[in-house]
């Protein structure tokens, strides 16, 4: 009886050394003894590490910034939206400092003075 209480209790201690240390790895002396990797086999689903997934992902914002740039671009007609209220815009043309635009009318009248200021001399 004894020898059986000693021989249960080394089972019991090797269980919990390779429970307590899975880095030892498994001695087997059966050649027919085989383990089945879920993650290494063929059909296996494709796996990203951390890099090709940060990579992706910065390559689909990439994408969905230059189509919104082509967007932008090719629908001049859907104006700007924004929501910052300091962003402003200014018109060169319009503005306090830009130089006075004639029309068509004070063109003609200038260039009629011009031309019988020149007649006259």
């Amino acid at each position: 009886y004894r020898r059986q209480v000693l021989e249960g209790a080394a089972a019991l201690k090797k269980l919990a050394v390779d429970y307590a240390h899975p880095e030892l790895g498994v001695v087997t002396s059966d050649p027919t003894a085989t383990a089945r990797c879920y993650f290494d086999r063929a059909s296996a689903p494709e796996q990203e590490d951390t890099e090709e997934a940060d990579y992706r992902r910065q390559v689909l914002e990439d994408a969905a910034a230059l189509k919104k740039l082509a967007v932008d671009y090719a629908h001049p007609e859907l104006g700007v939206v924004t929501s910052d209220p300091t962003a402003t815009a200014r018109c060169y043309f319009d503005r306090a400092s830009a130089p006075e635009q004639e029309d068509s009318e004070e063109a003609e009248y200038r260039r009629q003075v011009l031309e019988d200021a020149a007649a006259l001399k």
